[in-house]
């Protein structure tokens, strides 16, 4: 069998690259309804394929355009919203500041007319105490001078009207003495 081939082969001296005319026909005519098919059923669905994913992807880009459009009008929207929630918050710390240092302010007032009242209360209680200790001072003294000169004298100086008397009198110059002296 290979004898054969070998021996139709060196028979005729053919071209390997060309091929024979009946191959070429039926080549060519093969190549033709191929071709045919292609253009009229194959072509028409690759473009129709190929336009809808152009289309697609344009439409996709388009999108994506106007939704970064939004995105970013949506965060002019979220920038401008904190900057007036910083601008409120500080107005508010600033109204807590004031509100604060008035409150402070009505609370320093609030204490100092307190311990004024305190300390004229104190001062009227003092000189309540005072006139009460003087008065009692007084009569005690007046009360032991009395009895000291009744026991220099040798009578009972019992009369009190004429007690008081010299007892007030007694005293008066004594204060007068001393505020003297002062």
């Amino acid at each position: 069998m290979i004898a054969n081939l070998a021996q139709l082969a060196a028979e005729k001296e053919q071209n390997p690259l060309i091929p024979a005319g009946p191959e070429m026909l039926v080549g060519t005519i093969a190549f033709a309804i191929v071709f045919f098919f292609f253009w009229k059923k194959l072509l028409p669905n690759i473009n129709k394929v190929l336009e809808e994913r152009r289309a697609a992807i344009e439409g996709g880009i388009e999108e994506a355009d106007a939704m970064k459009v939004e995105a970013q009008s949506v965060l002019e929207q979220y920038k401008a919203q904190l900057a007036e929630a910083r601008h409120e918050a500080a107005r508010l710390r600033q109204e807590a500041r004031e509100q604060g240092a008035t409150l402070i302010a009505e609370m320093r007032a609030e204490g100092q007319r307190q311990r004024e009242e305190i300390v004229a209360a104190g001062h009227a209680q003092i000189e309540a105490d005072r006139k009460a200790a003087a008065g009692a001072l007084r009569q005690d003294v007046g009360k032991l001078a009395t009895d000291l000169a009744g026991k220099l004298v040798g009578e009972s100086l019992e009369d009190h009207a004429r007690q008081s008397r010299v007892i007030d009198r007694f005293l008066d110059d004594l204060e007068e003495k001393a505020e003297a002296t002062r």
